[in-house]
């Protein structure tokens, strides 16, 4: 989703791995050697880092031809990297003593910046062990196929962190298997292979998304006494709180960040906090945490943005809503598509069609796609306004929608529609589809807009057996219901069922009210129904209503 289902609805990856603060654990703090050798016109004669010694290995190996080895020695699984044949090329080209030292100098400086190729071939290697440890059962050790994958061995691979975090994300649809790998994980722990801050922020994050918030406590309590502090362990932590409702506590949490020493928030943490106040609808402590990032001198991002927006949209408030969009239009962070499609919930809730229509064409080959509840809105935004062309609009936006998406709500919301715009055929296939799905219509301005479409086509048959079926139903009735029937039965000089219609009303205790009367009156006064008219005066005057003169329809 989008970030709406990303940061508001909860379901996307977790907020805090978008934190600069990640990368940080895979950068020298050291002189790179790049450096050095700029400064030096040589490298320091210190031994190689460890990253540095598996670099000019490959190399070798490459030069040597000898991909076999290289793949025993990395990986020794069946899920083995494969290195193109380009790759190698460029291992060792003309000046290829100048090409080596130049990649393990990029390799030392930052192993972040392996090549793409060869990341690429890593994440190819975790997702084929993660597609074998999903196929698995619930319950099932984990041992022989995470031996068989050789996880260890990738874990080795730079840049550091990088396949535990990867595997941990592509099994986060199951979120309990997830953290059996992380405890799996743990025990490597002991043989060389030390625990990232990172990894720790991904398996606290799982279990807040399992709703075992003390087991994300106590991960995040574990991480912080093996001295892995970073931010991204309180960011991850205040989304488990968040995901939970813990709005008291992923506050606390940020208030611990602001007091560690060693850390400091960042702009994703500030974007934790707008989620968890917009969700709650605490539009002042929300506009509160966009000054602070103001005043931390953070720029927003594309979440922060988007964030505010769908605050905003939840709490109605269309101009606040207007004004975070045009301000993301002027500025260096330009709308994406998580943001159109927030604005152009906005604009439907709001019944603005003119905007609604222009962000509509926008992105509508993907609302077309896979946003139904959205063309749901867009629909309901039109049934309420007076457009002129609605009833065209909203067949070409239902066609998108699958027949047997039924909803109540819109369903009643359309046959006012057609009601209003006189279409009775259409407007009685929609009662029939209510009635099939058990809808009780409880809203009186649907009944009314029902009878006056029936009156104004002089369809008092289709009237009388709507008003049957209402009442087997459990539908709202009211005694605009009947009168309307009474007047039309008059009209057409059908007396008896006229006078038969306050049986009707008795039935469902409804009573007989001055208005009743007079169209009692009018109906037989009407035919020169003389005696009829003159007994219904007397029933007028024995009630307190007084002549029918005096009486005022409406």
């Amino acid at each position: 989703m989008t970030l709406l289902h990303e940061s508001f609805a909860m379901e996307a990856r977790p907020i805090c791995l978008r934190s600069p603060a990640i990368a940080q654990p895979f950068i020298s703090k050291s002189p790179s050697p790049a450096k050095q050798f700029r400064e030096h016109g040589r490298l320091h004669p210190k031994r190689p880092s460890a990253a540095m010694s598996r670099m000019i290995h490959l190399l070798l190996l490459l030069g040597c031809g000898r991909l076999a080895s290289l793949q025993t020695l990395l990986f020794g699984s069946p899920y083995n990297l494969r290195l193109t044949s380009a790759t190698a090329a460029r291992g060792f080209c003309s000046n290829g003593i100048s090409d080596l030292r130049g990649r393990i100098l990029l390799l030392s400086e930052n192993p972040a910046s392996v090549a793409t190729e060869d990341k690429e071939a890593l994440r190819s290697a975790v997702s084929a062990l993660a597609d074998q440890l999903l196929a698995l059962p619930d319950g099932q050790d984990l041992a022989a196929p995470l031996d068989s994958g050789s996880f260890a061995a990738l874990l080795h691979c730079s840049p550091a962190g990088f396949a535990s975090v990867e595997l941990l994300s592509r099994l986060k649809s199951r979120p309990l298997l997830a953290l059996q790998v992380f405890n799996w994980r743990k025990k490597l722990a002991d043989a060389g292979i030390p625990m990232l801050p990172e990894e720790y922020s991904k398996a606290i994050t799982l279990a807040g998304r399992t709703k075992n918030v003390d087991l994300a406590a106590e991960l995040f309590s574990d991480a912080i006494d093996a001295s892995l502090r970073n931010a991204c362990l309180y960011n991850a932590l205040m989304s488990a709180y968040m995901y939970n409702g813990l709005i008291e506590k992923a506050v606390s949490v940020f208030e611990d960040l602001k007091q560690d020493f060693n850390c400091k928030p960042t702009i994703v943490t500030y974007n934790i906090l707008l989620s968890v106040f917009g969700r709650f609808l605490l539009v002042d402590h929300m506009e509160t945490v966009l000054q602070a990032i103001d005043d931390s001198y953070l720029s927003y991002t594309i979440i922060t943005y988007n964030t505010a927006i769908a605050a905003y949209v939840t709490a109605w408030m269309w101009d606040k809503m207007e004004r975070m969009y045009q301000s993301m239009v002027e500025g260096p962070i330009k709308p994406d598509t998580d943001t159109l499609l927030l604005m152009l919930r906005g604009y439907a809730y709001s019944s603005n069609l003119e905007k609604m229509e222009k962000t509509y064409d926008q992105i509508k080959e993907m609302v077309n796609d896979r946003q139904t509840p959205l063309i749901r809105t867009m629909i309901d935004a039109y049934t309420k306004s007076c457009h002129l062309d609605r009833v065209r609009k909203v067949e070409a936006l239902m066609k998108l929608i699958p027949e047997d998406d039924y909803r109540a709500c819109l369903n009643v919301r359309l046959i006012r529609m057609y009601a209003q715009e006189g279409l009775i055929e259409a407007m009685e296939g929609l009662i029939s589809k209510a009635f099939q799905h058990n809808t009780v219509v409880t809203a009186v301005g649907v009944m009314r807009s029902i009878i006056s479409s029936y009156f104004k086509s002089n369809e008092v048959d289709r009237l009388a057996g709507f008003i049957r079926q209402a009442e087997n139903a459990g539908w709202r009735l009211c005694r605009s219901l009947y009168h309307c029937k009474m007047v039309m039965y008059g009209q057409q000089n059908r007396l008896e069922e006229m006078h038969g219609v306050l049986d009707e009303m008795e039935n469902f205790r409804f009573d007989r009210t001055k208005r009743t009367f007079f169209i009692l009156y009018k109906g037989y006064s009407n035919i020169g129904r003389r005696l009829e008219a003159e007994t219904v005066i007397g029933m007028m005057w024995k009630h307190g209503y007084g002549n029918p003169e005096d009486a005022c329809v409406s």
